[in-house]
């Protein structure tokens, strides 16, 4: 297959199969300048002094490396047999009518073109087409913006008037291939990320998802293109939840489809982008010189208003603006005066802006200061209206400091139009990034930090499933559940189940306060239904809980009640159709869907990504002592989240959804318990 994918996408012969679509491929293919072979292919087209047209497939002279099929849908799965049969490289199947109608009749017919099809690699269909800048070649039907590169980033997107959008940008995107995939039959994102993050001219990955084919296989190319070190950034509609699950925990609540997919994204070194703009310009900054190492920013300019936005703007993102050191500051006045205050962002004012060696002694301090990046935020006029030379000098010395440093440079620009062409490729040719938009270029600079982060403290995902889809499940009542997660090692309280009669004398035997409850599989949420009665202190207020919990259940659970808690947790693992096991922390207890304070994660799971995805949580703040409370047993806790995960890696095979809410967080040193537990196997 990836032979005959890159036959496919760097291809000496070309066959066009079918009418106006097929025009178009042909100017696109003049357009860009292809040097190789193109044959026509129609049944009735009569052929003329400059184009010959073939009948069939079978009249080639040859098995042409690459075919666009613009054929009627029901006439394509003949037609990819022939190309199969002549041994051809593998086709773009820009016909629609096939599984994306969501009828029978186009279900049967993707199953005819893929049987058809052989083992022939092809994109679609209801695609685009495909362009590869750096050979020159233009499956398209329709207009090329870009020239060859050297290197650039790969483009992947299911739909095509996407694809088109980006080619036509203005930000000076270095784009390499542009490729849609549409339906996803054949070739899906994953093997085209898989064969060319290979290619040494290719940067970074921009996608624009609206459904993942195949879990694994697209966690292991990006696993595997991270490995060399090509970032991906992506855009995936479905912010919003796509379809209502039903889900019997508040995990199973917790963990929408897209909190998965965010969680994913975050864990495998993804930048999840909003908007295009934002993935243009984060795929710049990956473009020149990849994820950042840090999220330490300095943004500077002459302007106070620019500075204020900055740190506006910013407020939200994960990105910081740390004070100069005594030393910089220092450094940076006897450059500027004592009239300039030294901050960050760093209003510089205009005094020395035709001083040039004075800028450049101001910009080799910045660059030394101990930035992961420096940003120059400047807007600039038209050129072809003004005279630019006061804008491209200080531009030119920033440029020039960057690439004696070993700290990132960006220019950036608070409107996307006012950093222009010429700037924008010099920047480019020196590594330094030109940033279109303030808000969008800081989104991507704190995205590229995001990605740095991932690839130096978490192992790539990997996607724990089971074999085979789970069916028909059973609810473990609470006492089955707490006694399956002791066994792996997670603290539960002393308890007893019994009957109403004897609740009193184990409760004696417990030792008050004790906590009664309903016991039984059919009460997924016994606090709703008054299954659970809190703080018992005596005997005969044991015999009064008892009898009032008999109208729910025969059997009582009593259990030793926690009263030193500084926190209620949730810990809860649900099973993802796509990514498997996912494991969800948040607020526990009643809090649970009122802060709805949760944050996903995959696996592996290690004390280091638990930490961190703690401190994610709002809830954070009281295990660290809140307002001179106690600070809670955080080691503990991680120890007690990483039994609930052995306990599921276990059962991989049968675990539907767990729900550990709450785990009563106690003092430093004292350890945390498990007080509520529900299970479907």
């Amino acid at each position: 297959m990836n032979e005959a994918l890159k036959r496919l996408l760097n291809p000496k012969t070309i066959a066009l199969v079918g009418g106006a679509w097929t025009d178009a491929v042909a100017n696109a293919s003049r357009q860009i300048g292809y040097q190789g072979t193109i044959w026509r292919i129609h049944p009735t087209r009569p052929s003329d002094e400059t184009t010959h047209y073939y009948r069939s497939v079978d009249e080639l002279p040859a098995a042409p490396d690459a075919t666009f099929l613009a054929a009627p849908c029901a006439d394509v799965p003949a037609v990819a047999a022939s190309l199969a049969a002549r041994g051809a490289g593998g086709f773009v199947c820009f016909a629609a009518g096939f599984d994306e109608t969501g009828t029978d009749a186009g279900h049967a017919l993707t199953e005819q073109l893929v049987t058809s099809a052989g083992d022939l690699p092809f994109t679609g269909p209801n695609c685009y087409g495909l362009v590869n800048f750096f050979d020159r070649v233009a499956l398209w039907p329709d207009q090329v913006v870009g020239g060859p590169l050297k290197r650039g980033v790969v483009l992947i997107t299911q739909s095509g008037t996407i694809g088109l959008s980006l080619m036509y940008n203005h930000r000076s995107l270095p784009i390499g291939y542009v490729l849609t995939v549409g339906n996803q039959t054949r070739l899906a994102m994953e093997d085209l990320i898989d064969v060319l993050c290979e290619d040494p001219r290719v940067s970074a990955f921009g996608l624009y998802v609206e459904g993942i084919k195949d879990a694994e296989r697209f966690a292991a190319a990006v696993a595997k293109a991270r490995r060399l070190g090509k970032p991906v950034a992506l855009v995936k509609s479905g912010r919003t939840e796509a379809a209502a699950r039903t889900a019997a925990t508040h995990t199973g609540a917790l963990a929408g489809a897209d909190s998965v997919f965010d969680a994913f994204c975050r864990d495998a070194g993804i930048a999840r982008c909003d908007t295009l703009p934002t993935l243009i310009e984060t795929l710049k900054v990956l473009h020149a010189g990849g994820p950042l190492s840090g999220r330490k920013l300095l943004v500077m300019g002459a302007s106070g208003g620019d500075m204020a936005m900055t740190a506006d703007v910013s407020r939200e993102l994960a990105i910081e603006f740390p004070p100069m050191t005594s030393k910089t500051v220092s450094a940076l006045t006897d450059v500027l005066g004592p009239r300039v205050t030294i901050a960050n962002p760093f209003d510089f004012h205009t005094y020395i802006w035709f001083d040039q060696e004075r800028l450049r002694r101001l910009f080799t301090e910045v660059f030394q200061a101990g930035y992961d990046a420096v940003a120059f935020m400047l807007d600039c006029p038209p050129p072809d209206q003004t005279d630019t030379a006061a804008y491209d000098m200080p531009i030119r010395e920033f440029v020039a400091a960057a690439t004696r440093s070993n700290t990132r440079g960006a220019m950036l620009a608070s409107l996307p139009e006012t950093l222009y062409t010429e700037i924008r490729q010099h920047c480019l040719e020196h590594n330094v990034v030109p940033l279109q938009g303030q808000r969008e270029g800081l989104e991507a600079l704190a995205l590229a930090a995001a990605i740095g982060a991932a690839w130096r403290q978490t192992p790539p995902p990997e996607l724990r499933k089971p074999s085979q889809a789970l069916t028909a499940t059973r609810t473990l009542d609470e006492h089955e559940g707490k006694a399956a997660l002791a066994v792996y090692g997670v603290p539960v309280p002393t308890s007893h189940r019994t009957n109403p009669a004897d609740a009193a004398a184990s409760a004696r035997s417990i030792g008050f306060p004790v906590v009664l409850k309903a016991v039984s599989a059919t009460l997924a949420h016994k606090s709703d239904v008054g299954g659970v009665i809190l703080n018992v202190k005596t005997e005969a207020e044991a015999t009064i809980a008892a009898k009032q919990l008999a109208a729910l259940s025969n059997e009582i659970l009593v259990e030793q009640m926690i009263v030193d808690g500084v926190a209620e947790v949730l810990v809860g693992i649900t099973v993802d159709p796509q990514f498997g096991q996912i494991l969800v922390l948040g607020s526990g207890g009643v809090m649970t869907e009122y802060l709805k304070d949760s944050t996903s994660l995959l696996p592996p799971f290690t004390e280091d990504s638990i930490a961190r995805a703690l401190n994610r949580l709002r809830i954070a703040r009281l295990l660290a002592g809140f307002r001179g409370k106690a600070v809670g047993d955080v080691p503990a806790l991680i120890q007690a989240i990483l039994a609930v995960t052995r306990y599921a890696q276990a059962n991989v095979e049968t675990l539907s959804e767990l729900d550990v809410n709450p785990m009563i967080v106690r003092p430093l040193g004292l350890g945390v318990v498990a007080v509520d537990a529900l299970i479907r196997i």
